[in-house]
């Protein structure tokens, strides 16, 4: 990895006797998933230009335990949230930035409860922090002129009422933003939450990431933006189903403010 992309972990930090600003939880797809390798690569990017003092855990991170606990396994959710806390209280860790709307909603509101407390902030609303107090720049010359529409992540937006941050983040590109006629508490799933990402839609369901596509679609967009690695699989889908690859784009806002 080049000395841009440098990506420290907090046994690194610890082993100076330090302690970084935020840790970045990174997230099962955001490990492993191609694609949104791209969207961590792209945010890293951003702290990096931010000059933002990070770690991530590494090997050490594990998943939140999140989908486990919406497909009806508590138990395995538990013995994954307790593990993640353990390592967590054990670096004291006191604040987590991500980029992954489940694993926000997991570790912010579930892991209280088995003994996790942190201050856990989604990556749109670091940025618009970043920018806010002029620690990030965005020039918003490379999107000028194209139309935007942001798709609300279900975790981020209805079960957490994150609506304003990605929204204000994405005017300093200066592109069109146009909202879809369901949006922020109207806005309808990409089709993956619910552990439904893993799945294939029950006989008779319809392709609810072609539906929401649809809404998209409507807006005339150049780019759909998303803050969420799953809607962002989904949404890309649902433009291949509609054979609009070519014509429209599927970003999440950390690539665009990474571009800009």
């Amino acid at each position: 990895m080049s000395e841009q992309l440098k990506v420290p972990t907090m046994a690194e930090f610890m082993a100076e006797g330090k302690q970084p600003e935020i840790l970045f939880w990174v997230g099962s797809a955001g490990s492993y998933d191609d694609r949104a390798k791209k969207i961590s690569k792209a945010f890293v990017k951003v702290l990096h230009k931010a000059n933002v003092d990070f770690a991530v855990l590494g090997s050490e991170e594990s998943n939140t335990g999140d989908v486990a606990k919406r497909a009806g396994n508590e138990f395995l959710f538990q013995m994954q949230a307790v593990m993640n806390i353990e390592v967590l209280n054990g670096y004291e860790i006191k604040r987590i930035v991500t980029c992954d709307p489940h694993s926000f909603n997991c570790i912010k509101n579930e892991y209280p409860g088995l003994g996790g407390h942190y201050d856990v902030i989604h990556h749109t609303q670091y940025i618009q922090e970043l920018i806010d107090n002029g620690r990030l720049t965005v020039e918003g010359k490379t999107y000028k002129g194209k139309r935007i529409t942001f798709h609300d992540p279900c975790y981020l937006g209805r079960a957490n009422s994150v609506y304003d941050a990605p929204r204000e983040v994405l005017k300093n590109t200066n592109a069109t933003l146009t909202e879809m006629k369901r949006h922020k508490s109207t806005a309808l799933c990409c089709g993956a939450g619910g552990a439904q990402m893993f799945k294939e839609p029950e006989k008779g369901d319809m392709d609810i990431n072609v539906l929401r596509t649809q809404d998209a679609l409507e807006t005339r967009p150049d780019i759909i933006a998303t803050g969420c690695p799953y809607c962002n699989t989904m949404m890309t889908d649902g433009i291949k189903a509609k054979e609009k690859e070519n014509e429209v784009s599927v970003m999440d806002i950390a690539e665009l403010i990474a571009s800009s």
